[in-house]
């Protein structure tokens, strides 16, 4: 679920259909030489001190790892990847944001690489090729990476749907339009409500 400050980002008409973070399989990476420093800071206190609570330079000693840990908590749970209607989004910083999109409209084409672990896991590195300056963006080791990929995917393919014009097109055609509209529908990229509303405008047409 998108957080208000995601929500602030998001345009007229624009809504998130998908928001997800890199695998927890990255911030384990980032803490685990924390935990491991933390542990021993504390078992070596309690066995020099005869199993007293650790005080002093060991407090100190404790309180550094743990702090450390706090900071790659708030950049993994900060660090989120969406998927909106019209563009893919990156936001990473804990008080300083930083916001990096590419609209679907330029998006060229999607490549997901998933290990076997990722695979199990589901978690992959998926790579957006654009037609802007930027030309790839590389997401590493998301979370839900098929969903991630099947949302721009569709959302793209609507988008396409939703910028053609139908004007100057015969009343004869609209039978069509319609069909390709239930088509749509029936994969799930068309909700029944909207399938319902374009319809309705369609056959005003005629």
């Amino acid at each position: 679920m998108a957080d208000n400050y995601i929500k602030s980002m998001l345009g007229d008409n624009e809504r998130a259909l998908l928001v997800t973070r890199q695998h927890w399989f990255v911030l384990f990476s980032s803490i685990l030489l924390e935990i491991v420093v933390t542990m021993g800071v504390i078992i070596g206190a309690s066995i020099a001190t005869k199993n007293y609570p650790p005080a002093g330079v060991s407090f100190v000693l404790v309180i550094l790892p743990l702090l450390s840990m706090l900071h790659d908590v708030l950049v993994w749970r900060n660090r989120k990847y969406m998927v909106t209607n019209r563009r893919v989004i990156q936001f990473s910083g804990i008080f300083n944001k930083s916001v990096v999109d590419s609209s679907l409209e330029k998006v060229n084409d999607v490549k997901m690489n998933q290990s076997f672990f990722g695979r199990m896991f589901d978690y992959a590195d998926v790579e957006i090729m654009t037609a802007s300056e930027m030309g790839v963006n590389v997401f590493k080791r998301i979370g839900e990476p098929v969903n991630f990929k099947t949302a721009m995917l569709n959302a793209k393919e609507r988008m396409g749907y939703e910028g053609s014009s139908t004007h100057g097109r015969p009343a004869d055609n609209i039978p069509a339009l319609i069909a390709e509209l239930d088509e749509l529908r029936k994969k799930g990229i068309v909700t029944d409500e909207e399938f319902q509303s374009k319809k309705k405008e369609l056959l005003a047409k005629i």
